[in-house]
């Protein structure tokens, strides 16, 4: 699974590099920087909790969740293929503040906010790392021997690290390194016999393909307001291609363009660090050698660097849109905001050896609430920061639309879906009522917004008053 996995994003990464480097051709710029690339964290935990874990315990056959794993990738990319093809049409509709926002939401709560939670674990490593990261990337201060500001910072937390091990002085610390051994990643058919186990579990799998377009056209729109403009089409193909191959080889996880070009950008990448990060990853993979990455380099020295992205992006998401706008981009952060909550209750109540069902009264519906707010959280950040802007163009029909569709993708558990997997479910068999309120309710504020636009008067009567 491993191997496979990297495999896409090896060819993903030297598919962005390509297009930097045709960028770089076609512009004559030199400091053209590369989209990132890599898997989609949050499909990580749906696979492992939503399907390969629901067959293993189902089955016992480990061989079978394998197979399932591969054909339910291979399925999210066909989606993302057929996707892609509307990712240019998308960035010319949205407004970019709904764009941006959505991103910039992830970027300051998921990216930013929790890679904090782990510096603050072990402050000594974590906080001079953090402290040399934005000494160098904000205030500009020079490195020893020229250094780029996120190694300096990496290897500063590193050294600290090891140095207080060998002292004895701090936590222990100790090197699990595996045995490395050749494993090539090759494509294989073997999931086609599980194809009737596999459709069950579309449902739960399929709206993370959806998730994955619209990140990778926010963060289109997010290279470009850096100064980088590449195709939707071809960024969005390039993630569906790699997510193909990633299942075909065994890989289990999807791929997808990553939140934080400005910041890769704001740190000195340009068009080769795509290439250099795919070799390694792709290498390290078969090899087996990955495992040295993670148990040399502390977490604490390596999150600074996210938190430097989350920042950047979210700086972004206001920078580069209108100011009047500015309301957008923060209302897009709120479904962000329940995701976090959600997956920080679900590990304090699992330190308890509780789980969501044993809660009662108000505290089950508070957690049902952020569950309903968090599943589907990029699309309702975009709904919702692109309706706000319609409302505040006086686009009030758009905002009505935009209401409406909300309305409908509810019915159906696109978005605000009661379920823990975040799964689709048909509107005559949905598991709770709540969808059916929420679909309401989105429908009486779409039904308010076209009375308004019907009853506001037409640009030549304002002007005229």
């Amino acid at each position: 699974m491993v191997p496979g996995t990297a495999l896409g994003v090896l060819v993903g990464d030297l598919a962005y590099t390509w297009l930097a480097v045709r960028l770089m051709r076609r512009t004559g710029r030199e400091d053209v920087t590369a989209m990132p690339f890599g898997i989609d964290t949050p499909t990580l935990f749906a696979m492992v909790f939503g399907v390969l874990g629901p067959v293993m315990v189902a089955t016992a056959d480990p061989v079978l969740a394998w197979k399932v794993g591969m054909a339910t990738t291979v399925a999210i990319g066909l989606v993302k293929v057929g996707l892609a093809f509307g990712g240019d049409w998308a960035r010319r509709a949205v407004p970019r503040a709904a764009l941006l926002g959505s991103i910039a939401g992830v970027a300051i709560l998921l990216i930013a906010f929790l890679p904090t939670l782990k510096i603050l674990r072990d402050p000594l490593v974590g906080l001079v790392a953090l402290g040399v990261m934005l000494l160098a990337l904000f205030g500009r201060v020079r490195m020893p021997f020229g250094l780029p500001g996120a190694f300096a910072a990496a290897a500063a937390g590193t050294a600290i690290f090891w140095l207080r091990a060998w002292l004895d002085a701090g936590p222990r610390a100790a090197l699990a390194i595996g045995t490395p051994r050749l494993a090539v990643p090759w494509p294989t058919l073997a999931w086609l016999d599980a194809l009737p186990a596999t459709l069950p579990y579309l449902a739960v799998a399929l709206p993370f393909a959806l998730v994955t377009i619209i990140g990778g056209i926010d963060n289109t729109e997010s290279a470009a307001a850096a100064g980088d403009e590449y195709r939707a089409r071809d960024i969005l193909f390039t993630e569906a291609a790699a997510t193909i191959l990633t299942g075909l080889c065994g890989g289990v996880i999807q791929n997808t363009p990553y939140i934080g070009h400005p910041a890769y950008k704001a740190m000195g990448a340009r068009a080769g660090y795509t290439l250099a990060t795919g070799v390694v990853i792709g290498a390290g993979a078969a090899l087996g050698a990955l495992s040295v990455l993670v148990s040399v380099l502390p977490e604490a020295a390596i999150a600074p660097i996210l938190v430097f992205i989350g920042l950047e992006i979210t700086a972004q998401g206001f920078q580069a849109s209108p100011p009047r706008h500015g309301a957008a981009v923060a209302l897009a952060f709120v479904p962000v905001a329940a995701a976090v909550v959600l997956i920080e209750t679900a590990g304090l109540l699992a330190a308890l050896g509780a789980s969501p069902a044993s809660l009662t009264g108000e505290a089950a519906l508070a957690h049902q609430t952020l569950r309903v707010l968090g599943n589907g959280f990029i699309l309702t950040a975009l709904l919702w920061g692109w309706t706000l802007v319609a409302i505040i163009e006086r686009r009030l029909g758009v905002a009505g639309a935009l209401c409406a569709f909300a309305s409908l993708v509810t019915l159906f558990g696109v978005i605000h879906s009661p379920l823990a997997d975040g799964a689709l479910f048909w509107p005559w068999a949905a598991p709770a009522a709540l969808p059916q309120r929420l679909a309401g309710a989105y429908g009486a504020v779409a039904a308010i917004c076209w009375l308004a636009a019907w009853g506001a008067p037409r640009p030549s009567e304002r002007i005229s008053a």
